[in-house]
């Protein structure tokens, strides 16, 4: 038997909910609904699901916070996000996904395109199914010393000076990529496809805010880095060795 497909729909507008809810629910999804920000991520910590469709206004946490939160969890990192909004402005849509949701509906919105977002979103491999297809690949590869950083790619492991560090699957392949290729340039367009791949919801700015997170991780002092340099106009290289 088939397991059907688990959505969390968080909206705190209570006849919107139920209409999302009810539309999901004839393409054949098991939809579960609630009403704030704080118990959408109690649940998200708690469950797996296959899909998140979640308001920017929400009571208790906000639509963006959750994000975030859902993104830096374990269970539901990679769920596909959907967020809805009033707001149109483009920055507000550069905002949200750059908190990690993976598509962006304004209000008011069809149904049907609802539906057809929803169903594109639940086409695309999850990425841990996308790591476990390449984890041959990456995992054969050997560990790598660059200035003082360790990089063991089987272990996912990263030590700076001998500490090690935690890293998310982005900022560890953006820092494998670079270290293993220190002095080359790469554009942030050249980044965007080699880290995010598929994913075409995404802005160069993403990858503006990938390496802010990872210097924050790496540098003992992100304001004046020593490994991960900024190439003013072109992009960014890991320090030459």
């Amino acid at each position: 038997m088939v397991a059907q497909t688990r959505v969390l729909v968080v909206e705190d507008e209570p006849h919107l909910r139920e209409l999302v809810c009810l539309h999901l629910g004839l393409e054949g999804y098991a939809c579960e609904a609630v009403g704030d920000g704080q118990a959408a991520l109690a649940r998200a910590e708690a469950e797996r699901f296959d899909l998140m469709v979640l308001d920017v206004m929400l009571p208790g946490l906000d639509g963006l916070s959750l994000c975030r939160a859902v993104r830096n969890g374990r269970l539901n990192r990679d769920v596909p996000i959907l967020v809805l909004t009033a707001r149109r402005e483009e920055a507000d849509k550069v905002v949200g996904l750059e908190s990690g949701a993976d598509d962006y509906l304004t209000k008011p919105f069809g149904v049907r395109e609802l539906v057809a977002r929803a169903r594109a979103l639940l086409r695309r491999p999850r990425a841990a199914a996308k790591e476990a297809a390449a984890a041959g690949a990456v995992d054969a590869l050997p560990p790598v010393t660059v200035h003082d950083i360790e990089i063991d790619p089987a272990r996912r492991r990263v030590r700076v000076q001998g500490r090690e560090v935690e890293l998310t699957d982005q900022e560890f392949r953006l820092l494998h990529l670079l270290a293993t290729h220190a002095g080359i340039v790469f554009s942030r367009e050249a980044l965007l496809s080699k880290i995010w791949r598929e994913d075409t919801f995404v802005t160069v700015r993403s990858v503006d805010t990938l390496v802010k997170r990872l210097r924050r991780r790496i540098e003992a002092d992100p304001a004046a880095p020593r490994y991960l340099l900024t190439v003013w106009g072109v992009g960014y290289k890991f320090a030459d060795v």
